[in-house]
């Protein structure tokens, strides 16, 4: 007859065994998403461009309007485009105001504002679910998904336990001018 120390060691190295390969499939799962993370967020961008450039009259075409730079020699464009959903989302820059982001990114800010009590800030379920969306896995990676891109971009916080907050303004906010990223600051 087995000892019960021997069966209880038994069972323990088949639940460590059945640890690491699980372990091993979370990693090869999330690697998978990066990589489509990185093909959609491709996608995405390709969509925008082309959808800028056949709406885009020949004129403006030629000429980019690069608003950041404007705004640091003062200036103000009087007849810019709305912006549309699936929009490049341009960096923060000072005196940046979120009416340069097509409105789902817009809204974002906005919950975010509003639900960021405490400094303990929103995660992306509540997001989706404060959206109306369905709160599945699907909807809730989206948001996510456009909540980093905000954050990423300077236009929201994001606390390492992936809760977002209120952009938190800096000495260099208030002193430095905006530094130029580009036409459209990136995707």
């Amino acid at each position: 007859m087995a000892s019960v120390m021997g069966l209880l060691e038994e069972r323990e190295a088949a639940a460590r065994v059945r640890v690491e390969d699980l372990q091993t499939e979370a990693d090869r799962i999330l690697a998978e998403l990066g990589a489509a993370e990185v093909v959609l967020e491709r996608r995405v961008i390709a969509r925008t461009e082309l959808a800028e450039a056949l709406a885009a009259p020949a004129a403006a075409a030629d000429a980019p309007v690069d608003v950041p730079r404007l705004a640091e020699a003062g200036m103000t464009v009087a007849a810019q485009a709305a912006p549309v959903a699936g929009s490049a989302v341009p960096r923060w820059w000072q005196g940046a105001s979120s009416e340069v982001l097509a409105v789902d990114y817009r809204r974002l800010i906005e919950l975010v504002e509003a639900e960021a009590v405490g400094g303990e800030g929103v995660s992306a379920k509540e997001l989706a679910a404060r959206l109306g969306l369905e709160v599945v896995p699907a909807k809730i990676e989206g948001v996510r998904s456009k909540a980093k891109r905000l954050a990423g971009r300077g236009w929201l916080a994001m606390s390492p336990s992936g809760r977002f907050t209120p952009r938190q303004p800096t000495a260099t906010d208030r002193s430095e001018p905006a530094p130029h990223h580009g036409r459209d600051g990136g995707s």
